[in-house]
Parts: structure tokens; sequence; C-alpha cells
């Protein structure tokens, strides 16, 4: 896909994985006959997917948020309904070898996900993440610095686990929202909701409200009060645990442009990553506070609207672009879709295709590396090397003037 389809088009999961498909994906195996195996048991010889281990000093915990924002009518829903959200908070917690690890996806959103592009995968094999559902939080003896994270468009709150989970075994907690109707997203009643032809009202000024709603959860929840419409106990040591007064946001494609708005917007935000951003509309107003991005497809060279957010960033400001990244190289992507093509016999040119050819391997450890550097520096006031310019230890990441 080239820039100038990108730009009239959003980036989404679907629309990679069937460009995928039409490449030839579905040759290696029927859709069909992958559809009907769904039902059954995993195939032999096939390995559940997996996600890399977060590299920090404490195990991680998780739990999934229901929320309701009753200061917003649902038109989609119907009169008398609010908008309605599925979130997780992820965090640094105590051993727990009782309690089950967290799926990177619910079953029936996974499902959904998998149905809705015709890939040929079987759902049985989603990675689980690092991460132990319900697990008590450490107790550091501090509030923990928080970071909410918004995705792209079509896609869904666990789609870039890889950073989420690597914050919070750093000592962070950070809060992922799936944004309904443009999100492949499962309520506890088992209601799906999928992405439409995005509705009007999902634009990313409308990310960046789901996003505000957010940071009023984080405020409940240090204050004690327990956010979940369900009523559902949430983890022990989690009330009272997180620092409304040190937050950050990152956001992958739209989501990166919705951090951007969020954070004119509003004040709580401290510091903001983008991930490909492609900042449309048109951002014009300046912003005075430490914003990072973090580019592959959506280079200020490329892209007007990119160029001129640029020079509207008066605080602290970095961009950096890996060689051989696009669009979605820096998220979980770049190391599920390659063992996912090994088990569906995808070639390496058509891996390639969907995740740019920055060694997997690398791309992890970028977006495991530079997202905390950027967020240690900022929130916790640890100042390290990495984000001072370019590293030997990362040779493929360059800093763009």
């Amino acid at each position: 896909m080239t820039i100038t389809s990108v730009t009239k088009t959003d980036l989404t999961r679907r629309h990679m994985l069937a460009a995928a498909l039409a490449a030839g994906v579905g040759a290696a195996v029927p859709i069909g006959a992958a559809r009907q195996a769904w039902a059954a048991p995993t195939a032999s010889g096939s390995s559940r997917l997996m996600l890399p281990r977060p590299t920090g000093p404490h195990p991680v915990g998780t739990v999934p948020l229901h929320l309701v924002d009753t200061s917003r009518p649902d038109p989609v829903a119907g009169p008398g309904h609010h908008r309605e959200l599925m979130a997780g908070v992820w965090y640094p917690a105590r051993e727990a070898d009782d309690l089950p690890r967290a799926p990177w996806m619910t079953e029936g959103a996974l499902r959904a996900l998998l149905a809705d592009v015709g890939f040929p995968l079987d759902p049985a094999l989603g990675p689980l993440t690092a991460a132990q559902l319900g697990a008590p939080v450490h107790q550091a003896g501090h509030r923990l610095p928080v970071i909410v994270y918004s995705h792209g468009s079509g896609s869904h709150r666990g789609d870039h686990t890889i950073m989420v989970q690597e914050l919070a075994s750093h000592g962070y907690a950070v809060v992922t929202v799936d944004h309904t109707y443009d999100a492949f997203s499962e309520f506890p009643d088992g209601r799906l909701t999928v992405p439409a032809e995005v509705p009007p009202f999902l634009r990313p000024r409308d990310f960046a409200t789901d996003i505000r709603f957010v940071l009023d959860v984080v405020e409940d929840l240090a204050a004690g009060r327990n956010p979940d419409v369900d009523g559902k106990p949430l983890p022990r040591g989690l009330l009272g645990a997180l620092d409304p007064q040190r937050i950050g946001a990152f956001g992958w494609s739209k989501g990166g442009t919705a951090t951007a708005l969020t954070m004119l917007a509003d004040q709580r935000v401290h510091a903001g990553l983008s991930l490909d951003g492609p900042m449309q509309p048109t951002i014009t107003a300046d912003l005075n506070r430490p914003f990072m991005m973090m580019t592959a497809s959506f280079t200020r060279a490329a892209m007007p609207d990119v160029a001129e957010f640029w020079t509207h960033l008066r605080g602290w400001r970095l961009d950096i672009q890996a060689d051989g990244a696009i669009h979605p190289s820096y998220g979980d992507n770049a190391t599920l879709i390659p063992q996912a093509g090994k088990i569906l016999g995808m070639t390496d040119q058509q891996i390639q295709d969907m995740i740019g050819t920055l060694d997997p391997a690398r791309a992890v450890r970028i977006q495991q590396a530079y997202p905390l550097a950027f967020f240690d520096l900022h929130l916790r006031h640890r100042r390290g090397h990495l984000l001072d310019g370019p590293s030997a230890a990362f040779p493929e990441v360059k800093f763009i003037p």
C-alpha cells in the first residue's frame, strides 16, 4: 500500500489481513475448510502463538473493567443507553501461581476478528499474555504512575500488549480501552461489538473523549472507588494504588492522533507517545508538554499533517524511525504475524508485506525499550541515555531532525 492510499483510507488490522489473503495466503489453507476447523480441536503440530515475556522485575497482573459513561448517550444502542466501553488495567503484581494467565483477546472477540477478515487461523491458537488475571497488586510503598493506551481504527485494546505488559513489569499501571464500534470487543454478558464502517461520531476526537473518560476512571480508582458497573471485585491493592498526578498516554495510528488531541484538551496527561499516528484532521494548536513520535509509514516527509503537527510541539519532542518499519511494525503484529504465517504456509514476502522488513525480534526490543525510556524520563524523572541520540544497541533506529 502506498502512502497516497494510506492517507485516503485509515490502515486497520482488517485491511492488512484482507490484503494478505488477497495476495495468496488463502491458497495455503482454504478459508472454508479453516472455518470448519475452528470448532474442532487445534490441528496436530500447530502450537499456540506466543508473546515475548516482559523484561521488568515485577510479575504482571490485569483485570478487565466494564465501564459506562453516563454523560454520553449512545445513539447506536438506542434511547436510554449510554456510551459503554470495555477496558483493562495492567499493573505490577505479586506472584499468584493459582491464577490463570489472561488471553490476548477474549475468545468471542478473537473469533469475530478472524471471521471478519476471513483469516484462516484456529482461534484456539490465540496467545496468552504474561499477566495473571486478578493477581494482587505489588505493594511498592508509593502510588503507581499511570499510562492510558488507545488502539488504532478497527482494532482492539490488546493490540499492543507487548508494550503494555512491558510497562507494567517496570512499575506502571496501564489502562487500555476498546473504542466501541471501532473495535472487536466482548462484554461480560457475551455481547460482541465489531468495527462498523466507522460511524461519523467515531472520529479521532471521539477516541479522545473516550480517553478523557478513562482519565476520570483513573481518578475513581485512585480515590478508592470501583468504576466497574457490574460491581465486580477488583484485585487486592488496586483501589488507591494509582497516581492521578503522573499520567501519560500512548496510541497507535488513530489512537496516536487521539493521544495528541487528548493532551490538547486535558492537562491531566503529562506526556504522550504516538505510534505512527497520521495526525488527521490537521492539528494546528500548540502543545507544550513532552511528546514523542515513533514513525514508520506516516513520516513528516510523506505526511503534511504529521509535519504540521510537529511544528506545534513547543515542549520536549522527539521523532524516531526504525529502518524497515511499516505501519504495523511497532506492535504485537510484528511477532504474531510471522508465527501465524508459518502455520498458514505464508511466504516470507507475504509476511514482509504485512509487517515490513524490520526483524521481528528487533521490533520487539525497540517497542519494549523506547516507550519505557520515554515515560521513565517524563513521569518518573529517570534519565537514561537511550533518547539522547542514536544508540549502538539499536543501530536501526534513526533520530529524525
